[in-house]
């Protein structure tokens, strides 16, 4: 007799179900329900992300031929494609984004010490995304004349590289507006790209000892104050300079002395003008420290090309809001596998296999760990025999 369910019911496990009820009675998710629970909605859409659907259609498709395997998931039976997508047009996708922060409250224990850096202060990288949408379709997301689309920003955590804050808007919301908004622990370093220059922001990050790492503006103004030595044995370090800005409003912003390194970058084989408000680090620490703002471009290939955020099963503002806010919580599962395991996982191919062996019966972290070994084989002579009764 199996022991197991399946590995998506098992995946399901890492979710409390305590916390999940909670915070359906926190957003009123259920108000007015008839049957069709907020927890059998997160199920469909979590199916959705991890085996690959395309449309309402295949979630309630793919889910009603799994026969009785849906029992272990805490679903009776697949739900119909109009209740799927009512309850996505109207249901608050604000569950979903409480679902995404008591995982990551979770994915963080794991995630600790797992940074590149030595240093001890809190490295973040902050950037935004379009996901473009059709404009045909999506009316509400009107961008540009023809185009439709909405902006997903992101702040990520070098420490075990996980995206520990997230927010959604219309295509046409301006980076620079939500960075106003974080907040960050003292002497934590913010690597940013030069869509983010704002010398305003800059001062006041300044004040409150928060560092920042960025691109140079091609027309910035200022006046060198010092030259500080390069190091000896790295060639890429051209220059390292203390600045001031000379114009009006950015020294009035921005009154305080800042630090220009040039870089030379092999791989495109020109030179970058980094800007910093760190005196200490030395210039190839700040040249490494920008180098890593890699990994949030790498985040956003990893989501764009492995999870459904590009093609959407509704088209409603609540229900594109769902799905995307699904998608990082799918992410942030395969982070916690990955951070539980010790197989050398690339998340491309974990999100393909679990695709391949969703409701397979075996035992989840075992197959984790294990994924290619082959299964015991029970010989005929070992098995019993029914002959004769």
């Amino acid at each position: 007799m199996n022991k197991f369910s399946s590995i998506f019911g098992q995946i399901l496990q890492i979710f409390s179900k305590k916390e999940f009820y909670k915070a359906v009675i926190e957003t009123r998710a259920e108000r007015g329900a008839k049957g069709f629970t907020c927890w059998q909605q997160f199920v469909a859409m979590l199916f959705c992300q991890i085996g690959q659907a395309h449309s309402l259609r295949e979630i309630t498709g793919g889910l009603a031929s799994c026969l009785g395997k849906l029992k272990h998931l805490g679903v009776d039976s697949a739900p119909n494609r109009s209740t799927l997508s009512y309850a996505n047009e109207h249901r608050p996708w604000q569950l979903y984004q409480k679902i995404f922060y008591e995982l990551l409250y979770k994915c963080k224990a794991l995630s600790y010490g797992k940074k590149k850096f030595r240093f001890k202060n809190k490295l973040f990288s902050l950037d935004a995304t379009l996901i473009e949408l059709c404009v045909g379709l999506f009316e509400w997301a009107k961008y540009r004349q023809t185009k439709g689309a909405v902006k997903l920003h992101l702040l990520l955590d070098h420490e075990g590289y996980l995206p520990v804050f997230a927010d959604l808007t219309r295509g046409k919301v301006h980076e620079i507006n939500i960075a106003r908004r974080l907040s960050f622990p003292k002497g934590s370093i913010v690597v940013i790209d030069r869509g983010y220059a704002d010398y305003e922001l800059f001062g006041k990050w300044t004040e409150e000892g928060i560092y920042f790492v960025t691109r140079q503006k091609d027309n910035a103004d200022y006046t060198v104050i010092q030259e500080k030595p390069l190091p000896k044995s790295r060639n890429i370090i051209l220059k390292d300079e203390i600045i001031r800005l000379n114009g009006y409003y950015a020294s009035k912003e921005c009154p305080c002395l800042l630090r220009r390194i040039e870089v030379w970058d092999e791989e495109n084989e020109k030179i970058i003008a980094l800007l910093t408000n760190h005196q200490t680090f030395g210039s190839t620490t700040i040249s490494a420290i920008y180098k890593d703002r890699w990994q949030i471009e790498i985040f956003f290939k990893t989501i764009k090309q492995n999870l459904k955020i590009k093609t959407f099963v509704g088209t409603s503002p609540n229900a594109v809001m769902i799905q995307i806010w699904t998608a990082l919580i799918a992410i942030l599962i395969l982070k916690y596998l990955k951070f539980c395991c010790a197989f050398n996982w690339s998340l491309s191919n974990l999100v393909a296999m679990l695709r391949y062996n969703l409701f397979t019966y075996r035992d989840l972290w075992e197959w984790i760990n294990k994924p290619f070994e082959t299964l015991p084989f029970v010989p005929d002579a070992e098995q019993l025999s029914l002959r004769g009764i």
